[in-house]
Formats: C-alpha cells, sequence, structure tokens
C-alpha cells in the first residue's frame, strides 16, 4: 500500500442530473436511467491534501466549473446540449460531492502513471 499526497472527492449524480441525462434522447419509461445506473459511473478526482473544511469548500468553489464540465462532457460532448447556464447553482443541483482525506494506492504492482485528460479519454472510459 502506498498513502498518496493527496485527499479525494467522490463526485456522485443526483436526481436532477439524471433527468437531463434521460432528457437528452427520451426514451419509453422503463428505458430511461435510473439514479442507480448513473451513480455506477461516478467520479474521484485527486485532489491537494485538505486540512480545514473552509480549505475545500474554497478549493471546490475555485474548481467546481471544471468538474461540473468534466461530468457533463461524459453523457454529452456537444455544449450545446447541455443546460443552458453552468453555474455554482446547477453544479450543487447536480452533484453531490464527498470529501475522503486519504488517498490510498492499493496497487504495489502497477506504478502510477499520469496522463493529461481529454475527451478521448473520456469517451475511451465510457466504452468499456
Amino acid at each position: 500500500m502506498k498513502l498518496l499526497n493527496r485527499s479525494a472527492l467522490s463526485v456522485r449524480p443526483t436526481r436532477h442530473f439524471v433527468d437531463w441525462i434521460n432528457a437528452l434522447e427520451p426514451t419509453m419509461g422503463e428505458d430511461d436511467l435510473t439514479l442507480a445506473d448513473v451513480e455506477k459511473e461516478s467520479t474521484v478526482y485527486l485532489i491537494p491534501e485538505m486540512e480545514s473544511p473552509e480549505g475545500l469548500e474554497a478549493f471546490i468553489r475555485e474548481r467546481y466549473l471544471e468538474i461540473l464540465e468534466t461530468e457533463l462532457r461524459a453523457w454529452e460532448e456537444d455544449q450545446r446540449q447541455w443546460p443552458e447556464t453552468i453555474d455554482w447553482s446547477l453544479f450543487q443541483r447536480f452533484l453531490q460531492v464527498e470529501h475522503s482525506y486519504l488517498a490510498i494506492d492499493l496497487d504495489n504492482e502497477t506504478a502510477l502513471e499520469i496522463a493529461e485528460v481529454d475527451d478521448s479519454l473520456l469517451l475511451e472510459t465510457d466504452q468499456d
């Protein structure tokens, strides 16, 4: 095990986010995605170590737009299909955030790799 010098944010969708996803391609009731379906696609973001709730709140407010756009893009690349207003209020309505102080790597075999996140990486993940 390796202790990483990071904290983590787990970002999960809310019912509002799922409603938006389902509105992208209307289906007949039973084919709609559920909150449980979409929660399986939750994202973990490694962030600097946070020592206080105030520091965490400031960090999230500073980076919320980047997180929100990443989450929207994971479901819809065409920004014209995104909600009209992308702001703090939408972030709070669409996403739940859980903070973990410690990030531990349990994989002793594979070295951590660093790669820039881009749209193609998100698409590859969606197809797995």
